[in-house]
């Protein structure tokens, strides 16, 4: 084989090679191709889940929205609750009120129609007569005398009478007295308070009445007497600390009784803290825990 053919055959085979091989330009196409199918494909999935997202935010939205109209409710309903609770409360309150004053006039009431029971006469009986002896002679009444048959009044100084009188009544006129300043009159009207109506709301109170009388007449043994009966008579008596306090300061006034003075002071304090005798009694306690003030020096 000659030169010149063996070119032509490598040239031929060359060309063939040639055409068999694909162009770079086609391959580079083809990729750019695909590259913009993908992005076209990401975008169309990113549109998707902004959609998604959208939908997503909106039922959020409206979730959080009937959430908080549920909470509104909620809360509304507690409100209301709360303030129908209150008024309940108070309307409570106001019966129970009503039914202790209700419960304090049948009380009274009942004491006073007791107390008309036994100043009632007897069926039958015949009242005695409010007259003069029988042993005094007729004739013309002496000067500044009573007539024969004429009723005698009640001697001055005399209790009041229990013919239809309540504790409210006696207790009134007793405090009348001891205002004043009928000491011992005030406790005779006290004492008839006492032993007419022994278990009534005012029998602690006129107990006390006492005491104070006795106190204002300067008889201390007495007052502290009376005092302490309030302590042990009417242990729940609102009358307790205010006799806790005075019979201290009647003690004060008896020479020896210094100490048990203090102790029934103290007894108040301790006892009853949240009242007014209490606050009283601390302060005669710090006045009498003072140390005495040293002369001065010339």
């Amino acid at each position: 084989m000659t030169t010149r053919t063996c070119r032509l055959t490598v040239l031929a085979s060359a060309v063939a090679l040639t055409c068999l091989l694909p162009s770079p330009a086609a391959a580079v196409d083809r990729e750019h191709q695909q590259l913009e199918a993908d992005i076209r494909m990401l975008q169309e999935q990113a549109s998707q889940l902004q959609q998604m997202l959208a939908t997503i935010g909106d039922a959020l939205k409206q979730l959080n929205s009937r959430i908080d109209d549920q909470t509104a409710l909620e809360r509304k309903a507690f409100a209301d609750g709360k303030v129908q609770m209150d008024n309940l409360s108070g309307d409570v309150r106001i019966i129970r009120e009503k039914l202790d004053d209700t419960n304090v006039r049948l009380s009274s009431l009942g004491q006073e129609l007791e107390a008309l029971r036994s100043s009632m006469p007897l069926p039958g009986s015949v009242a005695p007569p409010q007259t003069s002896s029988d042993a005094t002679p007729a004739g013309p009444t002496p000067p500044g005398g009573t007539a024969p048959g004429t009723a005698v009044p009640p001697p001055a100084g005399a209790g009041p009478s229990m013919a239809g009188q309540t504790p409210q009544r006696l207790y009134e006129q007793a405090y009348g007295d001891y205002s004043m300043g009928q000491y011992q009159l005030a406790i005779s009207g006290f004492q008839a308070l006492i032993s007419t109506f022994p278990k009534s709301d005012y029998a602690d109170n006129a107990q006390f009445q006492i005491g104070e009388s006795y106190l204002q007449s300067g008889k201390y043994a007495e007052a502290v007497a009376a005092y302490s009966r309030v302590i042990s008579d009417y242990p729940s008596g609102d009358q307790v600390p205010n006799a806790y306090y005075k019979r201290g300061f009647a003690l004060e006034n008896i020479p020896g009784q210094l100490d048990v003075a203090k102790q029934s002071y103290q007894t108040a304090v301790d006892k009853y803290p949240d009242s007014q005798a209490a606050t009283l009694a601390k302060q005669r306690l710090e006045g009498l825990n003072k140390p005495p003030a040293k002369p001065a020096a010339r």
